[in-house]
């Protein structure tokens, strides 16, 4: 079975946060509503960095309007000290959260774990840039 048909994983850390102003993120916002993304998400519940990054990316790109089936959550699990889950090896997800970018399969833009911006405002530039 591929990836594509792997069933989709659930993460209670892309619950929006409700308290993320998308008025204060427009630029942000703009860029994840661009045409065509698909997003591939990598991260775990048990992840304090997830705990804390993942909400506000969740309400980005709900600000954005990305329909669900545009959005792949990759639940991660750790086994033996080891992070492990679907998709991991194939596309070269070591750290998380991690999140792709994809244009028509093809990936445009990828945040890891330690940029040391929020993921909303990582990736609008990183997808304007590849405009």
């Amino acid at each position: 079975m591929s990836d594509a048909e792997q069933p989709e994983s659930t993460l209670s850390t892309l619950q929006p946060d409700p308290a993320w102003d998308a008025e204060s993120h427009a630029d942000a916002v703009d860029a994840l509503a661009t045409d065509g993304l698909t997003f591939r998400i990598w991260g775990g519940d048990w992840c304090g960095d997830c705990r804390q990054l993942l909400p506000a990316f969740a309400a980005a790109l709900e600000a954005a309007g990305m329909p669900d089936e545009r959005i792949h959550a990759h639940a991660v699990e750790r086994e033996d000290g080891e992070k492990v889950g679907e998709g991991m090896a194939e596309n070269g997800v070591e750290l998380i959260p991690t999140v792709i970018v994809e244009r028509d399969g093809t990936e445009i833009a990828r945040f890891v774990e330690s940029e040391g911006r929020p993921i909303a405002e990582y990736l609008a530039d990183a997808i304007d840039a590849a405009e």
